[in-house]
């Protein structure tokens, strides 16, 4: 525990430029300024380093390209591989585990040990790896690369230890499960077919045991060739040569046929007892043509075949469809007797598997489901009904149903927000599911004892938002928000705002909630902003529309022979002489120029809207002289003030939305009023519009070099706006003209203006950057190389609006009571504080305008603002007031009128609280400060970072305490105390940030946060040490202790003449004493690192003790083999010396002493 005690009253007040000069280092804390003052503030900072760890707890989401499935019958739990080298294991609800490998090779195959906890993957780098899932976080326990073959197929016969390994030339080799060594016994290709066949066989396509007789192998090879090798013998049974490559084979259960599926779209059922030729071959989406001949299909590219004592037999596939059947979508077909059914699916069919009860391939299967693995979705379907209807997906696979364009996550929610939610979102499920049980059931997971409500919000590209329960480590969707019905549909080519937006234009861009009154903001691509209020009643209404021109004027110039103090203003109406304006060709209307309409059109009708949250205002920014609206880049809304406040790289408007009025509309420069802390000069335009042309610059001055210093680069895109909003791509501004030899008109505010007028346009500089049209060039912009000494001021010359907050403070130093403020940052590190009156009675509110008045106070940071905080003197949080959730639609009671419920929010109250003052917190991207308000004393100083730039940071509160939390385009994690600003915690966590990310990544209460780590999977991280300690207990189990079932009674007969399969021992033939050593250049073992925790898992079940016993001899055999190699090692090296010593006798041998 650390006291701080602080000088407050009497400071001296920090000037602009002492506050940009003033001292900064990235040391132990932040830097203090003292001065003697009679007051001290005490307060007492509890968190310390130890409080604070970064790891990861759970991902939510589709796996992103997925590549293979796996599926344990037992244990009932389903495995999915990544082409990134990702594992997903699912189970019950709850029970969700990833896994990742360190190459990050693609898993090309997954095979479980059925009942064993295990799992085997085989990547793309040749190698397999050997997972432990009995412990919640799973880990390798051995790896086995492959130096000279590629793996292309793998199978592993139900309670055998032995892996065969199929290669691409064509062989087979043995892997031992327990130690993942490999055999000497080896299934050559040129063994495996005759002597007289002149062609390679091609890869192993498939591998798997007869079900009649386990010593006998299938191989299946590419070119259509299938061989049954007897194990025993070493020897082939028979060989099937056929003219169609073979993409899959199934056995039937008894043993005795089996089936194959070709490139030709023909499915070919061989008999063991024939096998010169196919007994039967089948087309079953080929129709006979005309001519005889059969139509070219698809390749099948999978089959399975799967026997049931009460009907025919199922066979199921995918693929094989004829290709005069252009754009038809991936299809799986279910062939069940005579009945074919075709069922299309969304995306690509990836890989399928049809689920049995029983573990053995020698009983009837009894097939229950299929499931379906596609490009972006994971389908079950119910194979017991006749109309094979899907089971309801419990996982949330559907996050990027449509795009993710933005997150928020509120930790620690009003508990009754998600009920409700719930209840309202479940009136629009859809029908039609299975009602069975959902079959993948395995695992165990419990409810963890500190759980509370957590909600995680998803915009989308298509204008819609979902609510999410994300409590305890779950995700479940509450209620979706779809906001393009507040819209009519845009007709071809009208109503659309630049290229940019052509595509979606109802996309989200950022979100704004309250949960405690439920109002809820949307802000969207194309630069319009959506209020909505809760309702659980359906209600008839009619959206009011506002609109706003906040808008460039290109030729309103800044005088630079002016004093800095006294800036110029533009009159209304009086512009530059200019040419006439063409048409943008983004405006799609070449006949004229568009002006003053917005991108979209407002439903103008009463609507009928259901349950849960209703439209009630549209704001939309106007197009201008045929250029479209700035995006907007940032918002705040207070429902205890019934205010809304945005902006974007041209300016400011505030709305009052309880009397629907616009407030405040003006530019940037017009807020400084007197206050304006630069020198801007006139510069000349430029006539190309993809290079910076900039109309002011900062005087060069050591304020100035300071400032240039400090700017981050201008060329990303976060939010759909900009990571450091400088960077806005402003597209609009008028067509630049040369100027006359007059040179360009000055105008200036006369003496007797007011500093804030009602504007209807606002003029600023401005800035015009090429702007990528695609995601890959996002992407790829968005790199570590983007430091400081690439930036320019030149860039920086439209200073945008980038953070906005309301809340009870100081608009002026001279100020004895906190009044309803608006706290302003702008990309130029200009922090500005506009005080406001409001009529505190209900009747006068809704009434008497609110009274804006001019801002005073003006504070500087380095680098673009980010975000506000304030602490009360104890250095508590000071929550914004807000207005207590009322129906708006609820019958109306004569005895108990509505009225607005306030928290928070009288001055009264106000005063106790905050008499003596309060602390804010300023973050922007390079430093964070903490100010005393209202002296507006600088306390302390701390520079975040100067190698990179900060792209998001908020005020949390961790450990029962208060830090901000810091996340930087370089990948590291950050927290800071408060309000010291001492650091706490920086981790490297992301070693490189790409723009999905950094437009994601957001922090929320308990220390947590979240970010989309690819395009369909959102990734939950924790940075407080309590909950990396107890995130054990938070994860569900893999692996549950469940006896193995029995084999069916086969009878007498059915054993006396099935063979002896059940006296094959895999260890006598593959074991070392009888088939030796294999090459130790064929493959490489390399150890795990999770022996000792699964171990550690296991030691509590029943199979504790065979558990400690198996993993003491896999590392007693490691070591021995470690001991092997090294010896090996030393003998290869004497070998190597006395070869080199001996070569050298036999050269000096002849030689006399003076020839040397």
């Amino acid at each position: 525990m650390k006291k701080f005690r602080k000088v407050l009253d009497g400071l001296t007040t920090s000037s602009p430029g002492g506050t940009i000069g003033s001292p900064s280092s990235g040391s132990a804390a932040g830097t203090p300024t003292s001065a003697p003052t009679p007051k001290e503030i005490d307060v007492q900072e509890t968190l310390v380093s130890e409080n604070f760890q970064l790891c990861k707890t759970v991902r939510h989401g589709f796996p992103y390209q997925p590549t293979a499935l796996a599926f344990d019958p037992v244990q009932k739990i389903l495995a999915i591989g990544t082409r990134t080298g990702g594992v997903r294991i699912l189970g019950r609800p709850g029970v969700d585990c990833y896994c990742q490998h360190e190459t990050g090779a693609a898993v090309l195959q997954l095979v479980f040990l059925i009942n064993e906890g295990a799992l085997v993957t085989a990547c793309a780098d040749d190698t397999l790896h050997l997972w432990n899932l009995r412990q919640r976080r799973p880990a390798i326990l051995h790896s086995l690369k492959f130096n000279r073959e590629r793996v292309t197929f793998c199978h592993l016969p139900f309670q055998s230890k032995w892996l065969y390994v199929g290669t691409e030339r064509g062989n087979t080799h043995m892997v031992n499960i327990e130690s993942f060594v490999l055999s000497g016994y080896v299934i050559m290709w040129n063994k495996a077919i005759e002597l007289a066949t002149k062609t390679h066989p091609g890869p192993v396509v498939h591998l798997s045991d007869s079900p009649k007789d386990e010593g006998k192998l299938l191989i299946g090879f590419e070119s259509g060739t299938v061989v049954q090798w007897d194990l025993r013998c070493k020897k082939a049974d028979f060989r099937i040569y056929y003219d169609e490559a073979i993409h899959s084979v199934s056995w039937h259960h008894e043993g005795k046929q089996f089936m194959c599926s070709h490139s030709d779209g023909s499915l070919t059922m061989w008999n063991l007892r024939n096998t010169t030729k196919p007994f039967q071959v089948t087309f079953p989406h080929g129709k006979i043509q005309r001519d005889g001949r059969k139509e070219s299909c698809k390749p099948i590219l999978k089959v399975e075949y799967k026997t049931s004592k009460s009907s025919e037999p199922f066979i199921v596939f995918s693929g094989g469809l004829s290709y005069d059947k252009a754009g038809r979508r991936p299809t799986l077909t279910i062939m069940h007797g005579k009945a074919i059914t075709v069922l299309e699916m969304d995306y690509p069919i990836v890989e399928f598997m049809v689920l049995c009860d029983t573990p053995y391939n020698n009983e009837v299967q009894e097939p229950s489901a299929v499931v379906v693995l596609l490009e972006k979705d994971l389908i079950v379907v119910d194979l017991t009904q006749s109309n094979f209807p899907v089971f309801e997906n419990p996982y949330p696979m559907d996050v990027h149903e449509s795009p993710v364009t933005c997150t928020a996550y509120f930790a620690d929610c009003p508990p009754d927000i998600i009920p409700i939610l719930y209840s309202i979102g479940a009136k629009h499920k859809k029908t039609g599911y299975s009602q069975k049980e959902w079959p993948i059931s395995g695992g165990l997971w419990t409810l963890g004892s500190n759980t509370y409500p957590e909600i995680i919000l998803t915009g989308h590209a298509d204008g819609s938002i979902k609510f999410w329960d994300a409590s305890a480590i779950t995700l479940q969707m509450l209620y979706k928000l779809k906001t393009s019905k507040v819209f009519e549909k845009p007709k071809p080519g009208e109503g659309r705002a630049a290229d940019l937006v052509e595509e979606d234009p109802f996309a989200v861009q950022m979100v704004s909630w309250c949960p405690q009154s439920r109002i809820f903001c949307v802000v969207g691509i194309s630069a319009h902003i959506i209020l909505y209020r809760f309702s659980k009643y359906e209600a008839n209404t009619q959206i009011v529309c506002l609109d706003i021109r906040l808008q460039c004027e290109s030729d309103d110039v800044i005088t630079p022979s002016e004093n800095e103090n006294n800036p110029c203003f533009p009159e209304p109406g009086s512009h530059s002489p200019q040419a006439p304006h063409p048409a943008s060709p983004s405006s799609g209307t070449p006949e004229g120029v568009k002006d003053s309409i917005p991108c979209l059109k407002v439903k103008d009708r009463v609507v009928r809207v259901p349950p849960g949250y209703q439209a009630e205002l549209v704001i939309q920014l106007l197009w201008v002289d045929g250029e479209p609206p700035q995006q907007i880049s940032t918002l705040d809304i207070n429902s205890a003030y019934g205010l809304l406040a945005f902006g974007n790289c041209n300016g400011l408007a505030i709305v009052d939305y309880l009397q629907k009025t616009i407030l405040l509309c003006m530019s940037t420069l017009d807020l400084y009023g007197a206050s304006d802390p630069y020198q801007r000069l006139t510069r000349s335009p430029r006539r190309n519009r993809q290079s910076t042309s900039g109309l002011t610059e900062l005087s060069d001055n050591q304020q100035s070099i300071d400032m240039e210093r400090s700017k981050s680069p201008t060329s990303d895109h976060v939010n759909g706006h900009c990571t450091s909003p400088t960077s806005q791509p402003c597209s609009a501004g008028k067509p630049r003209v040369p100027m006359g030899p007059e040179g360009p008109r000055l105008t200036r505010r006369g003496p007797g203006r007011p500093p804030f007028r009602k504007a209807q346009s606002a003029a600023c500089m401005e800035i015009s950057l090429p702007v990528s049209h695609t995601e890959g060039s996002r992407e790829n912009s968005f790199s570590r190389s983007r430091s400081s000494s690439v930036s320019s001021i030149d860039r920086d010359t439209k200073e945008a609006i980038t953070t906005l907050q309301f809340g009870e403070s100081y608009g002026r130093k001279s100020d004895a009571l906190p009044t309803p403020c608006l706290w302003v940052g702008t990309s130029l590190g200009v922090v500005v504080l506009i005080p406001m009156s409001l009529p505190t009675d209900q009747e006068e509110r809704m009434e008497e305008a609110v009274t804006i008045g001019p801002c005073g106070t003006v504070l500087m940071l380095k680098g673009s603002v980010l975000r506000f905080g304030f602490l009360d003197c104890m250095g508590a949080v000071i929550q914004s007031p807000y207005e207590a959730w009322r129906d708006p639609n609820a019958p109306e009671d004569p005895d108990r009128p509505r009225r607005r419920k306030l928290v928070n929010f009288s001055p009264s109250s106000s005063q106790d609280a905050c008499g003596d003052g309060h602390l804010a917190v300023v973050c922007s991207e390079r430093q964070a400060k903490v100010f005393l308000m209202p002296s507006q004393s600088c306390l302390f100083v701390h520079n975040i970072t100067e190698s990179s730039f900060v792209l998001r940071a908020d005020v949390v509160s961790a450990c029962n305490s208060v830090c901000l939390a810091c996340f930087c385009a370089n990948g590291h994690v950050m927290t800071l105390s408060l309000p010291s600003l001492r650091p706490l915690m920086d981790v490297n966590y992301l070693p490189l940030t790409d723009m999905r990310i950094a437009r994601t990544f957001c922090f929320t209460n308990g220390g947590q946060a979240l970010y989309l780590s690819s395009p369909t999977e959102i990734q939950r991280i924790t940075y407080s040490q309590e909950i990396c300690d107890n995130l054990q207990e938070m994860l569900g189990e893999l692996f549950t202790p469940i006896e193995t079932p029995e084999a069916q009674n086969r009878g007498f007969l059915k054993g006396f003449f099935g063979g002896n399969a059940n006296t094959f021992d895999r260890e006598e033939l593959f074991g070392e004493a009888a088939s030796g050593k294999a090459s130790r250049s064929l493959a490489q073992h390399i150890p795990g690192q999770g022996g000792m925790e699964g171990m550690k898992a296991a030691a509590g079940g029943v199979v504790g003790d065979l558990a400690r016993a198996r993993i003491a001899l896999d590392e007693r055999g490691q070591r021995l083999g470690e001991l092997e190699d090294r010896t090996a090692l030393m003998m290869s090296s004497a070998e190597g010396f006395s070869k080199h010593a001996h070569e050298l006798m036999l050269k000096c041998k002849d030689k006399k002493w003076y020839q040397f």
